[in-house]
């Protein structure tokens, strides 16, 4: 049986939100550290490619939901995804631990004066054919 369609067919609604939200919130993030100007000394480097790891993997999951869904293995994706979900809480968490507890106090609080910034245009950001592909969606402040 050959399945017809897009991918975001044959999955449940809600995903793509999911990714949306999960892929602003990192880029909330990711914006504060800059905005901070946070010195790379001072960041737990392995928890911090975690949360690129995801980051990358929600945009690749949000790329997919347009792909033919017959090229895509839909129940792997999902598995893959839903997995990627779930640890970033976790691994959240634990980049946040890494640092000291004024450093983190700060940085949670830009990331949440960040967040409303973002559009949800921008969690297409970097992705191929999609959304703002020009420069860092962090800039409108500097």
């Amino acid at each position: 049986m050959v399945i017809v369609g897009q991918v975001r067919e044959h999955v449940a609604s809600g995903l793509e939100e999911k990714l949306k939200a999960a892929r602003l919130d990192l880029l909330a993030l990711f914006g504060a550290i800059d905005r901070l100007k946070i010195d790379a000394r001072e960041l737990h480097w392995p928890t911090l490619e975690g949360l690129f790891e995801l980051d990358g993997d929600y945009a690749q999951a949000l790329s997919a939901l347009d792909e033919q869904a017959a090229r895509i293995d839909i129940g792997r994706m999902l598995r893959d995804t839903r997995r990627s979900l779930g640890s970033l809480a976790g691994t959240r968490a634990r980049f946040l631990g890494k640092l000291p507890a004024a450093r983190r106090g700060q940085l949670e609080a830009e990331a949440l004066a960040v967040r409303p910034t973002l559009s949800a245009q921008d969690a297409w950001h970097s992705v191929p054919g999609k959304g703002p592909m020009a420069g860092n969606p962090f800039d409108a402040d500097d």
